[in-house]
């Protein structure tokens, strides 16, 4: 891994600090947290600008639509945003850094014409559609099924977490093409368009109140099979494609607004004579150093998937493992910092704390991943 900046690059953080002085200054307000329509305009707008700016898919392969980057220029990109506040990817996130970054892995040409344009210039919103009530953690045992008719497949299930399904256009579907197969050889990946006959989204509201999430239902929702990313009964492999990407690289953003969150608290502990707690000390000082590493492990991901055609490699679950954790106890840390103030659900620091009880479940529980490390970087048995 060789991240030491260039001149150019060292250039390229000058020009992006002096752009993001110039423009964020310009956004409007944000939209409250219930405002979906809002949310997906203000995350599509600074999308938009993005774009318009260059800095669109930054690190994107360039014949996918992105400016080719350097690994360096890209964790220069999510330091400088992260630190001036730029919005964050919101509405985006599915688009921008799965369905996208899989698409341009695996998609045939007249797929990533289709839909990588629209997902850089911020015109369309992907959502997540793989998760289902009766499956748990075991992804392989979905049961949505697509029964081939001519041109399309014919699909009926259900669908449950479906990320952002409430403004989606497309959703990235995982469904059982071979029900006779194996469990992880008859899964087939599709882009489903979210307004197609037969599909319904009912949002579910999270412990924070938010509804990010919805349930989706399935009702002979005819798709064609050009949507299909990959080969017929090949889904689990591209599967492990997304999710490599959402494991490794889709959170290296909140690295960095995790170690901003420290200094924050730091700060506020020395104004309200919380400091003065040798062990509270110890504690911020153990996550600094944490963070720091997890830091260094996100620029290792990052230099890695580059070498490796851009996607990363299994590295990113233990960076998944850590973080998750990490940022549990960070927000642990922050409510012994803010006290009673912390129970305010008009608080920022509650939502985030409470936020913060999902990332060892999203992206594959904890108990997954560990099952990853010890069997295919360690190299120990599989359990019975």
């Amino acid at each position: 891994m060789d991240l030491t900046c260039t001149e150019e690059e060292e250039d390229f953080r000058a020009r992006l600090r002096a752009w993001l002085g110039k423009v964020l200054p310009e956004l409007p307000a944000r939209p409250s947290p219930d405002d979906w329509p809002g949310r997906r305009a203000y995350d599509l707008g600074w999308q938009r600008r993005l774009y318009e700016a260059g800095y669109a898919g930054l690190h994107w392969p360039v014949d996918a639509g992105g400016r080719g980057a350097t690994p360096t220029q890209h964790l220069i990109f999510l330091e400088e945003t992260e630190r001036a506040g730029a919005p964050y990817v919101g509405a985006n996130f599915v688009g921008l850094l799965h369905a996208g970054p899989t698409i341009a892995a695996e998609g045939t040409a007249e797929q990533r014409v289709r839909w990588l344009p629209p997902v850089l210039r911020g015109d369309e919103v992907w959502c997540q559609g793989f998760s289902e009530p009766d499956a748990g953690s075991d992804l392989a045992s979905l049961r949505t099924r697509a029964v081939r008719d001519g041109d399309d497949y014919v699909v009926t299930g259900s669908k449950i977490w479906t990320s952002h399904a409430e403004v989606a256009d497309w959703c990235e579907l995982l469904v059982r093409t071979d029900p006779e197969a194996s469990k992880h050889r008859g899964i087939s990946w599709l882009a489903m368009p979210m307004d197609a006959p037969g599909v319904t989204v009912r949002p579910l509201r999270t412990l924070a109140g938010s509804t990010e999430f919805a349930e989706m239902f399935l009702d002979e929702v005819r798709i064609p099979v050009a949507n299909r990313v990959g080969a017929e009964n090949d889904g689990w492999r591209v599967t492990m494609v997304t999710l490599s990407f959402e494991r490794g690289t889709a959170f290296v953003g909140e690295v960095v607004a995790c170690r901003r969150t420290l200094g924050e608290l730091a700060r506020t502990a020395k104004a309200n004579g919380r400091w003065d707690d040798p062990v509270l000390r110890r504690r911020l000082g153990r996550l600094y150093g944490e963070f720091g590493a997890l830091w260094r492990l996100t620029q290792w991901n990052v230099s890695e998937s580059e070498g490796s055609g851009g996607v990363p490699g299994i590295g990113g679950s233990v960076f998944k493992l850590a973080y998750s954790h990490a940022r549990q106890e960070l927000y642990d840390v922050a409510a012994e910092v803010l006290g009673a103030a912390s129970l305010s659900l008009e608080e920022e620091w509650t939502l985030d704390r409470l936020s913060s009880l999902s990332y060892t479940i999203a992206a594959g529980t904890s108990q997954i991943q560990q099952n990853i490390v010890a069997e295919r970087i360690l190299g120990l048995p599989k359990g019975r």
